[in-house]
């Protein structure tokens, strides 16, 4: 009989990285011969604690993996509910995802339930353990949520330090897999006719969710900076694609974009990218550009290496040892200045020559490495 697994996290009907992650991670699973199912969320947040338009995909639901949705994040009796029924399941291994300190409550109930069973191992992918957005409780929730899990994984070392201000439990830092099921890349013109933008002009990308940490007004007014130098004919041009969905106030963007004087340097495409787009706005960009002001690990870091885009990056966190400077991409400082710079030098080197780094830095995003290391922390084997 296969060994269960069990997933809790994110999965569709919910939409965004996270989703996205979690079915891979049990397609792998699967491939590896376990028996996975993901629980996932009939309430993952209430509507006014969700920042963008809907919290729910528009593709439709997987057919190869199994998935149930039957988490209320606010109901504490269907926290019980769930952990029962997981409790008596006896899977051999629950993977929680843990991103938020609100989830906490609801996880640290959940797994409270299932621990009773004395045979379930408990193993958290713990992608932010301190939030980038702070408020008050979060580290009693956080608490609560990890005092019974048995292991973590982490995908940048910011988030394994934290975690060690929490607990001493096994843990051990991957490098995040590559997001290798949006399909494979295109060509730039096959790419750029499907979003009707432009074939034959220098594009840079910034991709995902809009919020502060990011640092896109940083971008915009690096934008504002490379028209100058456009202007004085000391750069050749660009244009800035914003592919994602503000997850704040939409207006001050708009009224940066208004004071700096550079609609004409964007391609806007603020509504909420379906999976089944994503490979088209990765293969339409000359680079990837990440200006944010903090990060722990970014989701996109292992799209661009899907896609084989070179990056830009800033000295924050955990991006500057996923982006080995001036091998798949250059670091610059969070500021307009240093990514002005930055990009201009991308251009000056060209795509080309990151090219076979990429190829090579990519071989080491494997999700059987992750699968591998839940197991080994588990101690099932």
């Amino acid at each position: 009989m296969k060994q269960k697994i069990i997933i809790i996290g994110p999965a569709h009907p919910l939409r965004g990285g996270l989703a996205s992650f979690d079915e891979r991670l049990a397609r792998q699973f699967q491939n590896q011969g376990y028996d996975a199912t993901i629980y996932t969320f009939s309430l993952q947040y209430p509507g006014f604690l969700f920042p963008g338009t809907t919290q729910y995909s528009a593709e439709p639901k997987p057919t190869d993996i199994n998935i149930k949705v039957c988490i209320n994040s606010v109901n504490p009796f269907n926290w019980l509910m769930v952990g029962n029924e997981l409790r008596k399941l006896k899977p051999a291994i629950i993977v929680i995802r843990y991103w938020l300190p609100f989830m906490g409550p609801c996880l640290g109930t959940i797994l409270r339930c299932v621990k009773a069973n004395g045979i379930t191992k408990l193993v958290c992918i713990a992608d932010n353990v301190i939030p980038h957005e702070k408020r008050l409780g979060d580290k009693q929730f956080t608490q609560y949520c990890f005092k019974p899990i048995d292991a973590f994984v982490t995908m940048s070392e910011k988030v394994l330090q934290d975690l060690k201000t929490f607990t001493h439990k096994p843990s051990q830092q991957i490098i995040h897999p590559l997001y290798d099921n949006f399909g494979e890349a295109l060509s730039k013109d096959v790419a750029r006719e499907h979003l009707g933008i432009p074939v034959k002009e220098n594009i840079i990308l910034f991709f995902g969710f809009i919020r502060k940490y990011k640092g896109l007004d940083l971008l915009l007014q690096a934008m504002r900076i490379l028209k100058d130098h456009t202007l004085n004919n000391t750069f050749s041009g660009c244009k800035l694609l914003i592919a994602g969905e503000y997850y704040e106030d939409k207006e001050q963007y708009d009224d940066l974009i208004n004071d700096l004087d550079i609609a004409d340097q964007l391609i806007l495409r603020t509504d909420f990218i379906s999976d089944s787009e994503v490979r088209y706005y990765l293969s339409a960009a000359d680079f990837v550009i990440q200006p944010y002001r903090n990060a722990t690990q970014s989701g996109v870091t292992p799209l661009a290496y899907h896609f084989e885009k070179p990056m830009l990056v800033t000295n924050v966190g955990g991006l500057p040892s996923l982006v080995p400077d001036g091998k798949v991409g250059l670091v610059a400082e969070p500021n307009p200045e240093s990514i002005a710079a930055k990009i201009e030098q991308l251009y000056t080197i060209g795509e080309e020559h990151f090219l076979p780094n990429i190829q090579t830095e990519k071989l080491k995003y494997s999700w059987k490495v992750l699968a591998d290391t839940i197991v080994r922390l588990s101690g099932i084997q």
